[in-house]
């Protein structure tokens, strides 16, 4: 199963599950009618205490909350995506118009790659079986030749295990890179399924004294967690932007006959690992375009996994470049 289909998978997961906020809505009014007759009862008879008049205005916040305790699948959950969708549609079309023109970037480079080894006549058997075969007609079957055949076999097999450890690498980090944006994703669905599912009993809560900061803090916190997709899709977007970049600049070096192509992607990996570790600061990023109070122990222990993780891949890396990229990424 594709990465795409997982994070489809994960849509779907949170539309099935949202009508489960309704079923909340029976236990939220019956908290929510009990919190309404305490804060009406106290407001009257604080003004008939006072020998004031009745201010009616703001006896009407818990019929108001009330009626969206009953409507809230549609009036609330309904409205906010409806204003936030657009969000997550503008950003996620940016993404994959950059994901278009880097495949076809990238599908460029590759032929030019072998274009560029097979204009080198000492490196071109490695690549083609036609050289290959060609070099070996040219040879007879004296000793030396039967010497030069056999370091052409070993060459070109070193040369098939280099290239296999490389893109073995390189798909192993791709891997990683998709697996950190469907945690990402995966985390911020569990949060949004939460928020959605108990937001009538925020509602509710919220119309007692002293628990009225709940309705504001539970509007920032599933707007914050909403807002984690869009953020996820410009910062791939953003990343790439820059492979792309990148693969112009190779493609442009690629055309110059004289120039010798470096098959050894160091650049790919050091963005790649970027990528793994710049997914953990989304919540902090998404945070700072809206607050939301009470989310800062999940950020700190979210930036606490990304230092392990840029730890760990950082060792990992340095010993596979060290190791091994030192002598087969030549």
């Amino acid at each position: 199963m594709e990465f795409n289909n997982l994070h489809q998978v994960l849509r779907s997961l949170y539309d099935e599950m949202l009508p489960l906020s309704a079923e909340m809505a029976g236990v939220a009014k019956g908290l929510a009618g009990l919190g309404a007759l305490f804060y009406v009862a106290l407001r009257v008879w604080q003004a008939l205490g006072s020998a004031e008049p009745i201010d009616v205005f703001p006896l009407l916040r818990p019929f108001a909350l009330g009626l969206c305790i009953m409507f809230f699948p549609t009036m609330v959950l309904g409205t906010l995506n409806a204003v936030l969708s657009p969000i997550v549609m503008g950003t996620h079309s940016m993404l994959e118009n950059q994901v278009l023109d880097l495949n076809v970037l990238q599908q460029q480079k590759d032929q030019l790659e072998r274009e560029a080894m097979l204009r080198n006549p000492e490196n071109a058997y490695l690549v083609s079986d036609e050289e290959f075969d060609k070099k070996l007609d040219e040879m007879g079957w004296t000793p030396s030749d039967l010497v030069t055949m056999s370091g052409m076999y070993i060459e070109r097999e070193m040369y098939e295990v280099q290239k296999a450890i490389r893109d073995g690498f390189r798909e192993f980090l791709e891997i990683l890179f998709q697996a950190a944006a469907l945690v990402i994703d995966t985390l911020r669905t569990f949060f949004l399924i939460v928020l959605s599912i108990l937001g009538p009993i925020a509602f509710a809560i919220s119309i007692w004294d002293g628990f009225q900061s709940t309705l504001t803090q539970w509007f920032t916190r599933y707007i914050s967690v909403y807002l984690w997709l869009p953020v996820s899709d410009l910062f791939s977007a953003m990343l790439s932007k820059i492979q792309s970049l990148i693969l112009q600049k190779d493609i442009e070096s690629l055309s110059d006959p004289n120039f010798i192509p470096d098959s050894s992607n160091t650049v790919y990996i050091i963005f790649m690992i970027m990528g793994i570790i710049g997914y953990f600061t989304i919540p902090t990023v998404t945070s700072w375009i809206i607050q939301a109070g009470g989310a800062g122990n999940f950020i700190r222990n979210v930036n606490q996994a990304t230092a392990k993780t840029g730890n760990i891949v950082g060792a990992g890396t340095g010993a596979v470049v060290g190791n091994i990229g030192g002598r087969l990424m030549k």
